[in-house]
């Protein structure tokens, strides 16, 4: 926040055209058909991973002691931070679909430890993998988003999309909530394992669009 203050100076721009709302039916119609379908896997792919806090649970119900708990997400964020910028750099040299989908398949793999392992050692395994993974996929469809928008139109773009990921968080979190209220944590994480699956066969339904907006 100091930085914020002390720090970024925007540049001066006159105003030279009437403001309005970027939220309108006028302004959607001009996002094009790859950006709705990047919403889409957005959409699906935030179903597929829910709040990380199950990974508390699922540890807390391997008898994994209370106090220990943070322990789970100290493992998780330690694997994020190591993988993020090698392959951060890699995103710069593949396609960005072909390593989301890779992504997804190692929150498959996260997804089918923490289902099949009972004891709170395979949830730190399992919490590891899905490090590794949100290194993988966390930053890729923002910038698939800037690809398919209209620069005009990125701030809207941008908008509706975190919209959409957000109401998609909520229901995946409140879906998983009821699935381990009602039938236990494995059959929880398998359901996260078959949106890995959905997300994944939506992507390659998807072509890539011959022209990315700039």
């Amino acid at each position: 926040m100091l930085l914020l203050v002390v720090g970024i100076r925007e540049p001066e721009k006159p105003i030279t055209e009437r403001r309005t709302n970027p939220i309108s039916r006028a302004s959607l119609k001009q996002l094009s058909r790859a950006y709705w379908a990047v919403v889409a896997i957005g959409a699906v792919f935030t179903l597929a991973r829910f709040s990380e806090a199950f990974l508390l649970l699922r540890a807390e119900d391997g008898g994994l002691d209370v106090a220990w708990l943070p322990v789970v997400l100290v493992v998780m964020n330690i694997a994020y931070s190591l993988s993020a910028y090698p392959f951060g750099k890699l995103s710069d040299r593949m396609d960005h679909r072909q390593l989301l989908i890779m992504g997804l398949v190692v929150l498959f793999v996260a997804d089918l430890v923490l289902a099949l392992g009972n004891h709170w050692l395979w949830t730190l395994v399992g919490s590891v993998i899905w490090g590794l993974h949100m290194g993988m996929t966390q930053g890729l469809l923002a910038t698939m988003v800037a690809h398919t928008a209209p620069k005009a139109l990125r701030g809207t773009a941008f908008g509706f999309f975190n919209l959409v990921g957000g109401v998609a968080l909520f229901l995946a979190s409140a879906v998983a909530g009821l699935l381990w209220t009602w039938a236990g944590p494995a059959l929880t994480f398998y359901a996260g394992a078959a949106f890995c699956l959905l997300t994944i066969g939506l992507m390659m339904c998807q072509g890539k669009p011959a022209v990315e907006p700039t």
